[in-house]
């Protein structure tokens, strides 16, 4: 049974989370508004991508066209436990997605691709990162990343964290629970990252995908402060069902616990795609250009941008845009990108201080104790308060422990991973004033 454990920080977490801390910490309560001004910009970016080099159907140079194409500014590759940097050559008539895949590769790259026949089999070489990037990225208007997605598991529990800019491929350690197991990639990342002196992030991937990873299991964790509350993967379960917790759920209940009982930062919320199909837009495949990353940083580099998400100075979005967000010791306010003929609800989220603590473990039929996240009373994560305005604000009323935001659109995605799915925005969660 996967509890919370009372202590956790091996010598690589000690010795790394004095460093890694401040940078992660939450955004203070203090005045910052973050819009794009003279000095910053917003950067869109999506930060889970799949490729030939591992279960993706499309090579590395067509999909970041795609993304450069479609006004994307920053682009991370995260193939499953793989770093694109050796030699590897793939039988296209066998690869994923066959000859549409090469076609397109001709199509768009017709003087560098580099086939040849071998034992009556026709096969294309798979481009490095390095090429990829001298090929497609474009400074200061397009950024590609290099990054890995760590895929381990706790017996049959998946386990996924994507690691962005990394210099090293990262080996899935396991662990003796699904906390332990998380945690021992972290501090792989951690120990990199000091001994690189790189900028570096890792996140958590699709807690629900195999229903592999509850809420208790993430809060604990030590110097990783990101996961993923929207996936465009349709089969990740981002809303949950009667027996497990939506992504935002859980978002709740990590911040609620951190701030009251594990003495942690708060967790961040990104929207990610996961992108595997890229020859059958639209279906229920997955897909590109469902959720993205809106960052605030002053330059388009690696450093500028991980500094950013460590501050929380982003939003993550499904298709709603905004222009401005503002928090201080008082307030949260926003200044949504309206579109003509569409609707916006805002819902101002949080939990009091007073809360009830009350969290009942789910249990079957034979009333045994379920590995899934517990059932927690309606005060963590409820909406404090709802507003139809562009211009949506919250006053704080003092006993809150936290607050974030989501916005609705009155339009559904355009794409959906689940059906009626509304264009959507997250907003990060600000401490607030009963946790100062």
């Amino acid at each position: 049974m996967r509890r919370l454990l009372p202590t956790l920080g091996t010598g690589l977490v000690l010795l790394g989370l004095l460093a890694f801390l401040p940078a992660s910490a939450p955004r203070s309560t203090s005045a910052e508004t973050l819009k794009a001004d003279g000095a910053r910009k917003w950067y869109r970016g999506n930060m889970h991508t799949h490729s030939l080099w591992s279960d993706g159907d499309n090579f590395l140079e067509n999909i970041a066209l795609w993304y450069r194409d479609k006004k994307y500014d920053f682009l991370v590759f995260t193939d499953h436990n793989t770093l694109a940097r050796s030699e590897r050559w793939v039988d296209i008539d066998k690869a994923k997605s066959g000859r549409k895949a090469f076609d397109q590769l001709q199509k768009n790259w017709p003087d560098q691709v580099f086939s040849r026949e071998k034992d009556g089999k026709t096969e294309v070489r798979l481009k490095t990162f390095p090429e990829v990037v001298d090929l497609v990225g474009i400074p200061e208007q397009f950024l590609l990343i290099q990054g890995e997605e760590v895929s381990d598991k706790f017996g049959k529990l998946p386990v996924h964290l994507c690691a962005t800019n990394l210099q090293d491929a990262i080996p899935p350690l396991g662990g003796g629970s699904v906390a332990e197991t998380i945690q021992h990639d972290v501090d792989a990342l951690i120990a990199q990252r000091e001994r690189t002196r790189q900028a570096m992030i890792i996140h958590l991937n699709h807690p629900n995908f195999g229903w592999g990873v509850t809420a208790e299991d993430l809060a604990q964790v030590r110097g990783e402060n990101f996961f993923e509350v929207y996936n465009g993967h349709p089969g990740v379960h981002n809303t949950g069902d009667a027996t497990h917790a939506s992504t935002e759920r859980i978002w709740d209940i990590i911040n609620t616990l951190r701030l009251t009982e594990l003495e942690l930062p708060m967790m961040y919320g990104l929207a990610t795609d996961d992108g595997h199909s890229y020859h059958k837009i639209p279906s229920r495949a997955s897909e590109p250009g469902r959720g993205w990353v809106m960052v605030l940083a002053d330059r388009l580099s690696n450093d500028a941008l991980i500094a950013a998400l460590e501050a929380g100075r982003f939003y993550s979005s499904s298709g709603v845009f905004l222009d401005e967000v503002t928090v201080d010791k008082t307030s949260m306010a926003l200044a949504i990108r309206g579109e003509p003929g569409v609707t916006y609800r805002t819902e101002f989220i949080g939990t009091r201080k007073d809360f009830d603590r009350t969290a009942t473990p789910m249990q079957d039929a034979e009333g045994k104790d379920l590995p899934v996240t517990k059932r927690y009373s309606v005060d963590v994560g409820a909406v404090l308060a709802t507003s139809d305005s562009l211009t949506p604000s919250y006053t704080f009323k003092g006993d809150e422990l936290y607050v974030r935001a989501r916005v609705l659109s009155s339009r559904e995605h355009p794409n959906p991973s689940e059906m009626e799915d509304l264009e959507s925005a997250w907003i990060q969660p600000a401490r607030g004033p009963a946790a100062e």
